[in-house]
């Protein structure tokens, strides 16, 4: 394979709507979008309108299994990975690469686990301000991808193959030389705002200036980075300061994927992100005091909605 041509992505939410507009824009019949069949049939009827735009995405049906795909990017949730697994099992071929944009620090293993360990390559998405309402996505910024090896080759084929692609389709991305270090460092900035926003149903620009909603987010990040040196993942407090860097530069008035979800109604990822830090505090010794209270408080908030 000398490049990427049969891109499928699952998980149309604000971040993968956002990044499936640009690749249609700029490499027009090379991405087809998976979708469970509700929203199959809705989303050929209505589109997705994107920063004002309207975008007839190549929808396919769960399940859809008439060729191989030779990158699948994943944008959903982590509670809906089981489904998705089955949703992209009849795409999986000998050559295809597999991508999770997911939160947490535990989905390129299941995925792995599944489908082989050799077709991954761990990513995230930072410096989004992308907000779904309905069928309609707005963003100021797209932010980026990052994304590598596990093993720390920048210069591995699956990373040349995606790298070239992201540079036709017109996406934002970075290759570290440290992917799992950069992935506990996103994790990291999850556990802080997308909880503590959550909670205090605040936007980006509450957590821009010196205060008590600042604190908090900081003192639940900073239990990820006692865990970190436990495992062995050189992450120090350093990362705070470019993690409120990049808060910054976000739309003031964005809001988390976790704030939407509690907007919503719709259940958290609080068991990936406090839920985790919970259980590996308690396997490696660690007191995680902040983030067991924000686990009972999401759950309450979960509970009564």
């Amino acid at each position: 394979m000398t490049e990427l041509k049969n891109v499928f992505l699952i998980g149309l939410g604000a971040i993968g709507g956002a990044f499936a507009g640009r690749i249609a824009s700029n490499c027009p019949g090379s991405l087809k979008v998976v979708v469970d069949p509700e929203r199959f049939e809705r989303y050929k009827k209505s589109g997705i309108t994107i920063n004002g735009k309207k975008y007839d995405f190549d929808f396919v049906p769960a399940g859809y299994g008439d060729e191989t795909a030779d990158l699948i990017i994943i944008a959903t949730k982590q509670h809906h990975l089981p489904e998705v697994i089955e949703d992209i099992r009849n795409l999986v071929g000998p050559r295809t690469i597999i991508m999770s944009l997911l939160n947490g620090i535990s989905s390129e293993e299941i995925l792995g686990s599944e489908f082989g360990h050799e077709k991954m390559l761990h990513a995230f998405c930072v410096g989004t301000d992308a907000v779904r309402v309905g069928t309609d996505i707005k963003f100021g910024n797209i932010g980026s991808i990052v994304f590598g090896d596990k093993n720390g080759s920048s210069q591995s084929q699956k990373v040349k193959l995606v790298r070239e692609f992201f540079e036709r389709a017109g996406v934002p991305y970075r290759v570290p030389d440290d992917i799992i270090r950069e992935q506990w460092w996103k994790f990291m900035m999850n556990v802080g705002i997308n909880q503590v926003s959550a909670v205090l149903r605040a936007p980006y620009k509450a957590f821009t200036v010196p205060g008590y909603a600042r604190d908090l987010m900081l003192d639940a990040s900073k239990e990820v980075i006692s865990i970190a040196r436990k495992v062995g993942i050189s992450l120090g407090e350093d990362g705070l300061k470019t993690y409120l860097e990049i808060l910054s530069n976000l739309s003031p008035d964005g809001k988390t994927s976790m704030l939407q979800d509690v907007e919503a109604g719709r259940k958290t990822e609080v068991e990936i992100f406090s839920g985790t830090v919970i259980r590996m505090g308690r396997q490696y010794g660690v007191r995680t005091p902040v983030n067991r209270m924000l686990y009972r408080l999401i759950k309450a908030i979960e509970e009564i909605s």
